[in-house]
């Protein structure tokens, strides 16, 4: 009996293991997934298309086509604000019958379409916005479909570090977009058509790499009976779930004290006086610190946890401030300030995306990144309506000070409403 009993033991122990599946040995090996670097090539060349419009379209807009400051305002109000509006829709598409690179694909289609849109606009104020509405339509479509994908393509310890390669890879490209606008137009002698007509082409090369690279459809598994979410199908559904309630809380309320870059540099140009020509270089260093840091951030996130490196990455940002309001100046002010800029990008923006992605369910994981993504727009964009507000009332100074508060205190709710432990999925 005893006989037995050990040589059972001596061959159970020498039966062969299950080999590791191939998302666990990549991940101990440091690498991320396959459709995650697809999507960060993707990404990269639509953000060159992308970007190559955005950084002309003042000179276009008023240069050459002499528009008013007032058609100036409404046109750029439009570029910026629409994509708020179509993220709920994208993410509800989405995760019906999985259909996340399909949708995705469609707004990727819908950017790359709208260059030839402002090829065939001229000079009419109209066709020009609704060229730049379809861009925004496009890119409101694709993002949260896009990031359900990055989260579903590996497993859950290594999304920090996904969401860092592909926002490294997203802004590889909104770095190559301005450079490679202005080089055309100084070798075209400002022939801004042909810039729009490279940003096309770019643009249809990224949506050929998503549909060779990335995944199709992806069977999802049925939502659990007791999920809060699970018999209401709309994306505002997902507030029932407490953990992401908390999530959402916490980076809506920092949105909310969080004002837009442009207020950065503005205020930046006032304190050093430098020429206005340099002024379109700023957001290229802050993104280039970004670029650096974006994948250490998500690796020290996969390690420590996502919740520290988010909140220190507003801690950064709040230093910014502090750092705007000082005696600073010169040299120390300009690259301090950008450094802390992109620090804050880096720590915050895949992180977040990391940070909510165990506490949404993987069948309605594009509809929680809509949510999630709409709510902290709609909070940066009433920060950026109350500090233009304030320092139209009561000048930098006193601005400034409002938004270093405001900060701080919603750094405060922040930590207390997110988890001190995370949940695993």
């Amino acid at each position: 009996m005893y006989l037995a009993t050990t040589d059972a033991v001596a061959k159970a122990a020498q039966k062969p293991q299950k080999p590791e599946t191939s998302e666990k040995s990549e991940a101990r090996r440091g690498r991320v997934a396959g459709p995650v670097l697809a999507l960060g090539a993707v990404s990269l060349v639509t953000d060159i298309s992308s970007e190559m419009v955005t950084a002309v379209l003042p000179l276009y807009f008023v240069l050459q086509l002499g528009l008013t400051p007032l058609q100036f305002g409404f046109l750029d109000g439009l570029h910026n604000g629409v994509t708020a509006l179509v993220r709920l829709a994208g993410g509800y598409a989405a995760d019906r019958g999985g259909r996340h690179k399909l949708v995705a694909g469609g707004g990727y289609a819908l950017s790359a379409l709208s260059r030839l849109g402002l090829l065939l606009a001229g000079g009419a104020t109209a066709g020009i916005g609704a060229a730049l509405a379809a861009d925004r339509v496009g890119k409101g479509v694709r993002t949260a479909p896009r990031d359900a994908l990055i989260s579903l393509s590996g497993p859950p310890e290594t999304l920090g570090r996904a969401f860092g390669v592909h926002r490294a890879m997203d802004t590889t490209g909104a770095l190559l977009g301005p450079l490679a606008a202005f080089a055309l137009l100084w070798a075209t002698a400002d022939a801004y058509d042909a810039v729009f007509v490279v940003s096309f082409c770019f643009g249809l090369l990224g949506v050929l790499l998503l549909v060779l690279f990335v995944p199709g459809r992806r069977e999802l598994p049925p939502p659990k009976p007791r999920d809060p979410a699970a018999r209401d199908p709309r994306a505002l559904a997902l507030l029932r779930v407490p953990a992401f309630r908390r999530v959402l809380l916490a980076a809506s309320l920092l949105g909310a004290a969080t004002i837009g870059d442009a207020f950065l540099y503005l205020l930046l140009q006032r304190r050093l006086d430098f020429a206005v020509s340099w002024f379109p270089l700023l957001p290229l260093g802050a993104a280039a610190i970004y670029l650096l840091l974006a994948v250490p951030a998500g690796r020290l996130a996969d390690r420590v946890g996502r919740r520290a490196p988010f909140l220190a990455g507003h801690v950064a940002l709040l230093c910014g401030y502090v750092l705007l309001l000082a005696p600073t100046d010169g040299w120390p002010l300009l690259i301090g300030v950008l450094l802390l800029i992109g620090v804050f990008y880096a720590a915050t923006d895949g992180v977040l995306m990391a940070l909510a992605t165990p506490v949404v369910p993987r069948e309605r994981r594009a509809r929680g990144m809509a949510v999630l993504q709409t709510g902290q727009a709609l909070a940066r964009l009433l920060a950026a309506a109350g500090f233009g507000a304030a320092w139209t009332l009561w000048g930098i100074g006193t601005a400034l000070t409002c938004a270093v508060i405001a900060l701080a205190v919603a750094l405060a709710g922040a930590a207390a409403l997110l988890p001190r432990t995370e949940r695993t999925p």
